[in-house]
């Protein structure tokens, strides 16, 4: 119980991150992040993920500039009032110089055709479930060797498998910038859930946040 305790308070205070640090982050360090990343469970077991860890500065360089124009047009028209409002408390704009300033960028590709040797077929199930656990597992992992990140989804993304050269049934599916957070790194106040807010508790025959008084219903009750 104390380590998922442990684990807990590590998570909570887990942060996305926009100002990196050029600190250097070893391969090594990289490899074991996705390492972790690719244990995650998935449809079928066909693990349908592609993480391409680039550190290259012109790479970089590259995505960056085309992020960004993507990005401007995204803020100029693409996106909704709404959207836009939600936004605001997050900072965010077109500008995006942690794809720069971060050390590491890894890219995650959806992979839409298996193509490991003695595999039965080709086909892949629930790829974007399955793709989804594994980021979670790796922002965990590099929150817990003590890095940040950022998921960043520049819309739309087919840029990256250019840039990347990934063959057509790989889909950009997020960018992570990962590195050590700057000395004057800022991030935004927000608040998180709290657990009667995201978890219904199973009470008998009736299901019900785990601190509500409401009376439970009658057993004629209809929708």
């Amino acid at each position: 119980m104390k380590a998922l305790d442990d684990f807990l308070d590590t998570m909570r205070d887990r942060r996305t991150v926009r100002q990196f640090s050029d600190q250097p982050v070893s391969q090594a360090l990289i490899e074991r992040i996705i390492a972790t990343a690719g244990t995650a469970p998935s449809g079928a077991n066909k693990q349908p993920w592609r993480f391409v860890a680039v550190q290259d500065p012109a790479l970089k360089r590259e995505i960056r500039l085309a992020a960004e124009e993507e990005e401007r047009l995204f803020y100029a028209g693409r996106v909704s009032e709404t959207w836009r409002q939600d936004l605001r408390p997050m900072g965010t704009d077109e500008h995006k110089p942690f794809l720069e300033t971060a050390p590491w960028l890894i890219v995650v590709f959806k992979v839409l055709k298996d193509e490991e040797p003695g595999r039965i077929s080709d086909q892949v199930y629930y790829v974007n479930e399955s793709v989804g656990i594994a980021v979670g597992l790796l922002l965990a992992a590099a929150k817990i060797a003590g890095l940040a990140t950022l998921t960043h989804t520049p819309s739309p993304m087919k840029f990256l498998a250019s840039i990347l050269g990934r063959p057509s049934h790989e889909r950009p599916y997020v960018v992570i910038p990962i590195g050590y957070p700057s000395d004057d790194c800022k991030v935004p106040a927000i608040n998180r859930k709290k657990l009667d807010r995201i978890m219904i508790l199973d009470r008998g025959t009736s299901l019900r946040p785990p601190n509500s008084t409401d009376p439970l219903p009658s057993s004629n009750a209809r929708d």
